[in-house]
């Protein structure tokens, strides 16, 4: 293998990882967001839950 073959596929190894990289970045913010909206999903619900305690004796 030549030096410029082997330049390009160098190349073209680069450029594909640093997408894969960006495409996973993506997925985590995206999924991070997910995870905080059903978080405040959650707390949204019954936000009066757990403040309060009867006791009868």
């Amino acid at each position: 293998m030549d030096i410029a073959a082997a330049s390009l596929a160098m190349s073209q190894n680069r450029l594909t990882l640093a997408a894969s990289i960006r495409v996973m970045s993506l997925s985590k913010d995206t999924a991070e967001q997910q995870a905080n909206d059903l978080v405040q999903m959650l707390k949204n619900a019954q936000p009066d839950l757990g403040n309060n305690l009867d006791i009868r004796v």
